[in-house]
């Protein structure tokens, strides 16, 4: 906990069970309160892996919902157990775990209210093991959606995000995609309400284990970025009337859930006498 929020770190996980205890053992509990590993269908035995670490809020999907929704899970389950700020860490090991309270007490300072760890500030992507074309690509869309989105972020492609509650109540990202393209989505959202995105430098690993979509996937990525971008500019420009631009009521929904949440674990834990 940090300043009386609460702090929620989500896993979302696939085939990660060679490198999740160690992606767990360097998370901060000192400020993490709670642990949720959303397993999207495994083939592997990271559900087993993970109830060995103690991890005691585990979903797991009977068929692949794909990245995106792995992430819905993982927002929805968060703000139902309480989370103030919630902070998504794959599990695969490629961010470093260690961020953690530097991105949590941005938020909890109210000094953003998102924090991305960055894996282009600095000179580490390609020391680190980043594919050349990947390298490549980044730079390109990242330059191409800042022109369209007029912002001004290092990148746009990084996996490891802080949120505030505010933000996830605030926008609608149960009407993004289930595929890659949710990440993106999620940012251009979080600019068409006004919101600033704070940067930390992040020294991303690249190895084998390391999850990673190959080079055809990355292209339909590429692509869906830039239908992305020009979509959030038309709406922005009053043209177009998008879904996931449209208010979410996720705020009031989740309050009541919350309630009934705390009231059923309430009933379970500690019955009333008769």
């Amino acid at each position: 906990m940090v300043h009386g929020k609460k702090v929620v770190v989500v896993l979302p996980a696939y085939n990660a069970a060679k490198t999740l205890e160690k992606t767990y053992k360097e998370i901060d509990f000192e400020i993490v309160d709670e642990v949720i590993l959303v397993d999207d269908a495994s083939k592997d035995n990271t559900i087993s892996v993970a109830q060995s670490l103690g991890i005691t809020h585990i979903v797991r999907h009977d068929k692949n919902k794909g990245y995106g929704g792995n992430q819905k899970s993982c927002y929805n389950y968060a703000l139902k157990i309480g989370a103030d700020i919630v902070i998504m860490l794959h599990p695969d090991y490629q961010y470093n775990p260690k961020l953690i309270p530097s991105m949590a007490y941005l938020i909890a300072n109210e000094v953003f209210h998102v924090v991305m760890g960055s894996r282009i500030l600095g000179d580490g992507a390609m020391i680190n093991g980043m594919p050349v074309y990947k390298y490549v690509f980044n730079r390109f869309l990242t330059w191409t959606q800042n022109v369209i989105v007029w912002e001004k972020l290092s990148e746009y492609h990084s996996g490891y995000r802080a949120f505030s509650r505010e933000i996830l109540e605030k926008v609608n990202y149960e009407a993004n995609s289930n595929d890659f393209i949710f990440d993106n989505q999620m940012l251009t959202q979080i600019f068409y309400y006004g919101y600033e995105i704070g940067e930390i430098s992040c020294p991303a690993k690249y190895f084998e284990e390391a999850s990673s979509i190959n080079f055809r996937r990355s292209m339909k990525y590429g692509l869906g970025v830039l239908a992305n971008s020009i979509d959030f500019r038309l709406n922005k420009w009053g043209l177009s009337k998008s879904k996931i631009y449209q208010s979410s009521s996720r705020s009031d929904n989740r309050i009541k859930e919350q309630a009934n949440f705390q009231a059923s674990t309430n009933e379970e834990n500690y019955p009333m006498a008769k």
